[in-house]
């Protein structure tokens, strides 16, 4: 249960996992990816069973990095699982990677990608920038960050915010580093 990572109640799903590395990071130990219990059926169905109550609208998935390749083949299954069994619930995910980044290097290059975010409604992306630290922020914790609506910005293609927060206007551009650290992940055969 969690009040933090979103509007109302949720269940947040905190993945372990992370290729970042973040000098300043606060769960360093989760950068392994075997750091947390292994994701199994038992613990998809009680994800599944607390989604299932009234009073849960929403579920998070966040920290290390769900989108990591690692983590999106068992994130895809759990997202279709809750499609089908909990279709009124609002899905969001948190990553460090950009909307651009996982559009124009992820989604050519890894199979699952398209999957998981067009089952999303919400994406937060973008690293967390110390000097960019914004406490009154909604969602998010640095000014470069975004909340993304992720149906609209798909049937678009191009950004569009989220109207769960109202601060937009605080949004400050930063290229981000993921294309320098991870291209070659995603680098095409040429």
């Amino acid at each position: 249960m969690d009040t933090a990572n979103g509007p109302w109640l949720r269940v947040s799903l905190f993945v372990s996992g992370c290729p970042h590395w973040c000098v300043w990071c606060f769960n360093a130990v989760a950068w392994d990816f075997k750091y947390w219990s292994v994701f199994t059926k038992d613990v998809a169905d009680d994800i599944i069973n607390e989604l299932k109550k009234d009073h849960i609208t929403w579920i998070t998935l966040l920290w290390g990095e769900p989108l990591a390749p690692e983590n999106q083949e068992e994130v895809r299954k759990l997202l279709k699982r809750i499609k089908e069994e909990c279709p009124q619930k609002s899905i969001w995910c948190f990553s460090w990677y950009t909307f651009e980044f996982i559009r124009d290097y992820m989604f050519p290059a890894l199979p699952y990608t398209k999957d998981i975010l067009s089952s999303l409604d919400v994406l937060v992306d973008g690293r967390f920038e110390q000097d960019l630290l914004d406490l009154k922020l909604k969602f998010r914790w640095s000014r470069n960050q975004r909340v993304l609506d992720i149906p609209k910005t798909l049937k678009q293609w191009e950004i569009i915010r989220s109207t769960a927060v109202d601060d937009k206007n605080l949004y400050i551009h930063r290229d981000s580093p993921e294309i320098e650290k991870f291209w070659h992940l995603f680098k095409k055969e040429e």
